[in-house]
């Protein structure tokens, strides 16, 4: 079994620390270490048990002493501590401040029965036009508003909610376990502080009811899918009197039947015919400003892309438009008649007698073939 680290160590102090020092560093080592804070940390749970053992020896003078003049042996069965580690302890220490510390509360002492209401989250689907030049539209999203019957308190009109009689409106009990002294929610009240004996008959009680409600939405141009749109206060309710929470609206882009977006840039692809692929020619192809004719060279390949400058969107954080990727896709024809079909075979005996010249990548392919056969 490994041997357990000197206590003043573990603290971090030296052998003639104060209270009031291995109190500090202890408090220190507590908050930075408490498995709450660490969720994604296996070892911080170890450290911080660690530390609170160690505290409970040196926080008490006897256990001080003890532990000063034998070590740890002072604790082990049957020796001078006996394993008592169940007496007060820690000093009267109050955990409270810590833990009121690490989650914000003050030492229990802070308006814990007040809550901020709930963030909510509306996914909105918008066009490619409407995310490229911007809109405004309206959305119905359900909510818990303050009721309107008993305006928040939960109580029947002409009644009030009472002092919790088990918290004495504080939200919260201390409870004790051995050395430790904590603070819980009141099982009674549930941290409000109060009871209500007469419940309002709409709310229930809970002071908050379900509604919905039409909100306007300005939505700027060059939002991008998982771009997210705060309204603030357009939240859930607060909690007797917290404030509002606020109300996400996350964007996603529907598909487009012409266009792909990526980031400020937009592609699209254009089929052209056999003929204007090898002879050239001009196509209108489509942006989202109405069409642009694009010169097509003579001897095109499938999969060639020409670009046109500023005619994607403009982002929300960029000053300029991104551009518009033309993919050419040369078609085969179909539905050939047998003067079309004469036609091409014709095409293809005379390409055939010089492949070299007509169909260069063709040869160069299959060099590489019988490259890699060996012939």
């Amino acid at each position: 079994m490994m041997s357990k680290k000197d206590y003043y160590e573990v603290l971090g102090v030296n052998r003639d620390a104060s209270d009031e020092e291995i109190k500090k560093a202890y408090r220190k080592l507590a908050m930075k270490h408490h498995p709450d804070r660490n969720p994604d940390n296996p070892k911080a749970e170890e450290h911080f048990k660690e530390a609170k053992e160690a505290y409970e020896t040196l926080s008490d003078g006897q256990k001080r002493a003890a532990y000063d003049q034998y070590g740890h042996a002072a604790f082990d069965a049957g020796g001078m501590g006996g394993g008592g580690f169940g007496g007060a302890g820690a000093a009267g220490f109050d955990f409270s401040d810590i833990f009121g510390d690490i989650f914000g509360g003050g030492g229990g002492r802070s308006r814990s029965n007040v809550h901020r209401g709930a963030d909510l989250r509306y996914n909105m689907e918008i066009t490619l036009e409407q995310a490229a030049r911007g809109t405004e539209t309206q959305i119905r999203v359900p909510t818990m508003a303050e009721c309107d019957t008993c305006h928040g308190s939960g109580a029947k009109p002409g009644t009030s909610p009472t002092t919790c009689s088990t918290c004495g409106g504080h939200g919260q009990v201390r409870m004790q376990q051995g050395f430790f002294s904590i603070q819980q929610t009141c099982p009674r009240c549930h941290g409000s502080g109060k009871q209500i004996t007469s419940p309002c008959s709409d709310c229930h009680g809970a002071g908050r009811v379900k509604q919905h409600k039409t909100l306007s939405v300005k939505i700027p141009a060059g939002v991008d899918t998982d771009d997210r749109i705060r309204l603030s206060g357009e939240g859930e309710a607060g909690v007797n009197g917290g404030p509002a929470g606020d109300l996400y609206v996350v964007i996603h882009l529907a598909p487009h039947s012409v266009f792909q977006r990526d980031h400020s840039d937009l592609h699209c692809e254009m089929p052209i015919s056999f003929s204007t692929a090898a002879l050239g020619g001009e196509i209108d192809i489509p942006t989202l400003d109405g069409s642009a004719r694009i010169k097509i060279p003579a001897e095109t390949q499938s999969g060639k892309t020409f670009r046109l400058r500023g005619k994607g969107i403009k982002g929300v954080r960029s000053s300029t438009h991104g551009d518009l990727h033309c993919h050419v896709v040369v078609e085969t024809p179909v539905n050939l008649t047998e003067r079309q079909k004469e036609l091409l075979r014709e095409l293809e005996e005379i390409s055939g007698k010089d492949t070299e010249r007509h169909s260069p990548r063709a040869k160069s392919w299959m060099s590489k073939v019988k490259e890699f056969f060996g012939q």
